[in-house]
């Protein structure tokens, strides 16, 4: 059920001439909103290389707790448990032409007013909700593109966006038809070529594609820890005009031959958002590791291009230059984010950067046009010996600065617990599993993965402040528990095992993989287990790091316990000075000042916010509003709903 509720206007008594000559004199706020131009946020991540910075400084540290809901609008999509498994309502809407544009978990695109909310047009792709999909039903953006060509007429602006079962579709942005001349009738069919025997929902879009000059480019989920032969992780770019294949970037390892017809299986996927730099026609791709995620003892050669961040020419699809954040991955420390486009000012000089944010909480700052490191970066033994026929790299990359943003070591004197009870249980399951730290093997006899599999970092990436030259992020620190086991025992495991139990078809060993939790089902590592950071670009040094979230939604007693909990979804920074955050897994968007790390305001979302919040200005003269998704997350304790909320100041403020 659709349902549009929009805000009355709140009327201040003071003159408005006045309150905008005290604010400036007090610093309260930025140029007077006779005076604002409009500010789009056109992209997935406000720009194309994926900032999430916005000029707009309406909104400032002094005034940012008169933030008020301005509207709320309701899409109608998750699962219940019943119409569908599950749902994640993870996405970051653009405002492109006058129109915020938006996709709901079931792929359906949605079209607002951006000022009051309300529903300008839908267009429903009718995907099949029966299906148990990999990853959800998740879909976390669109792309908006004008065609230059035209001067106007149907599908001159068009809205790009692929489905869960993988169709690649072209909607005229003013009205939500399908672009005719695109594909056939309006759509691409993505599974083309990624493998014979694609089986149901193993094979999803849940990022938005990006759009490079006329071509969009599209990349891909792939079930994880399934089979061998897993469908290809291939990369397109297609004419946003006609819908035909300019290009395909097949990630074999080099000098492997292609396959007689289609793409090479079980490739590293890209299922993560990309980025564009257009004056250097790049594309930065990053990328996941191959399947299944935990041996790769059958293809050791498999993940070359795996867990790394690659520059492509975005003409062509020809590869720039290659960084690997993680060699021979065993982890699943696929590279989960954004790369993040940005100038660096060093000793006088602009550099154009890329910063890569990782699962191991990691941050990789490289060279633009070389990937070459901008910070050191060194190789640095880490443990050996897996499981029998696992082949593992002697050595891992580190970059000396920044340093982690998350903990690396969990041994049984680092046990935490509430009760004295709860401490002895986490101590004793540390001490009977393998725990040498980051990059410990998967083991027959357990191995405990810290940070886990989640991040660090995830899909939420982080947000660059160009004028201050700082990155803020938001991580987890959690750590979890890999046990392989001989594939012949799959039934048993899974009968003895409530989580995740995996075959790994193909392979000596099927795995079991969870949280390491306490028997009061908290982490068995000391809070934080979640903060936010901010990072000085040109030094690399942390210059604070706080606590995100309380623990008041997921314990059992609602108590506003600040313990810095998990989160997923990213940051926004603004020129004012403000960091806008939800992701915990309390339902809050927060606001911080990015100078010193303060709390300055938190608004209660209706669920929760494991998304990333955008802002913009509709119109001159308009109110800057702030934009989040509070829909939850279907595998964790969160609150769900299908709420896109909007706060700005009071009308007339």
């Amino acid at each position: 059920m659709l349902q549009l509720i929009h805000a009355g206007d709140v009327l201040l008594r003071s003159p408005y001439s006045l309150i905008v000559a005290v604010a400036m004199a007090l610093g309260l706020a930025g140029a007077t909103r006779g005076e604002s131009p409009a500010t789009e946020w056109p992209h997935y991540g406000g720009d194309a290389g994926g900032m999430r910075f916005s000029p707009l400084d309406e909104i400032t540290p002094g005034n940012v707790t008169e933030l008020e809901v301005a509207w709320t609008y309701r899409h109608g999509d998750w699962c219940d448990g019943e119409n569908c498994k599950e749902s994640a309502f993870e996405v970051t809407p653009i405002l492109a032409e006058g129109s915020l544009f938006f996709c709901t978990p079931f792929n359906r695109v949605v079209a607002l007013d951006p000022e009051t909310g309300a529903e300008r047009w839908t267009h429903d792709p009718g995907i099949d909700l029966s299906v148990d999909y990999a990853n959800q039903f998740i879909c976390r953006g669109v792309a908006h593109w004008r065609d230059t060509r035209r001067e106007g007429g149907a599908c001159a602006s068009r809205i790009f966006t692929a489905t869960n079962e993988s169709r690649l579709l072209a909607l005229d942005a003013a009205t939500g038809e399908l672009c005719a001349d695109f594909g056939a009738a309006g759509q691409v069919d993505l599974l083309r070529g990624v493998g014979e025997l694609v089986a149901r929902g193993e094979y999803q879009v849940t990022s938005p594609p990006v759009v490079a000059g006329d071509r969009i480019v599209v990349g891909s989920a792939v079930g994880d820890n399934r089979r061998t032969d897993a469908p290809s992780g291939v990369v397109r770019a297609y004419d946003a005009r006609s819908g035909a294949l300019v290009w395909a970037w097949d990630l074999r390892p080099p000098g492997r031959p292609p396959p007689a017809e289609g793409y090479t299986p079980a490739t590293p996927n890209v299922w993560a958002p990309m980025a564009y730099d257009p004056e250097r026609d790049l594309v930065f791709v990053p990328t996941g590791n191959p399947a299944p995620d935990y041996y790769r003892g059958h293809d050791p050669e498999i993940d070359f291009y795996g867990s790394s961040v690659i520059a492509l020419r975005g003409a062509t699809g020809e590869i720039a230059w290659r960084f690997q954040t993680v060699h021979h991955d065993l982890w699943d420390y696929d590279v989960p984010a954004q790369p993040t486009l940005f100038d660096l000012r060093r000793d006088g000089a602009t550099v154009p950067a890329v910063v890569q944010a990782t699962k191991m909480g990691l941050l990789f700052v490289l060279h633009r046009e070389t990937g070459e490191p901008l910070f050191p970066v060194e190789e640095r033994p880490v443990p050996q010996d897996g499981a029998p026929g696992q082949v593992l790299s002697p050595t891992q990359p580190f970059p000396v600065k920044p340093p982690p943003l998350v903990r690396h070591t969990l041994r049984p004197e680092d046990a935490w617990g509430l009760t004295p009870f709860d401490r002895r249980a986490c101590r004793n399951q540390i001490a009977a599993l393998r725990s040498d730290g980051i990059y410990t093997p998967p083991t027959l006899q357990g191995s405990v993965m810290y940070p886990g599999n989640a991040g660090g970092s995830n899909w939420g990436g982080v947000a660059v402040d160009p004028e201050r030259q700082v990155l803020v992020a938001n991580t987890m620190d959690l750590p979890w528990v890999v046990r392989l086991f001989p594939g012949e025992n799959y039934e048993a495991e899974r009968a003895a095992n409530p989580g995740e139990v995996a075959r790994q078809e193909g392979t000596p060993f099927g795995l079991v993989r969870s949280a390491l939790l306490s028997p009061l089902g908290l982490p068995c590592n000391a809070p934080p287990w979640g903060t936010l950071t901010v990072v000085d670009l040109a030094t690399g040094e942390i210059r604070w790091q706080v606590r995100l979230g309380t623990v008041r939604d997921i314990a059992p007693i609602p108590i506003p316990w600040k313990a810095g909990v998990p989160n997923l979804g990213g940051p926004l920074v603004t020129a004012a000075g403000l960091v806008f955050v939800a992701a915990t897994f309390d339902d809050y968007l927060r606001a911080f000042d990015v100078a010193t790390g303060e709390e300055l305001w938190k608004g209660r979302l209706p669920a929760g916010g494991q998304a990333t919040p955008m802002t913009y200005r509709a119109r001159p003269g308009g109110r800057q509003l702030v934009v989040i998704a509070a829909g939850g997350y279907g595998r964790i304790p969160s609150n769900m709903g299908d709420y896109l909320v909007a706060y700005a100041l009071p009308a007339g403020r």
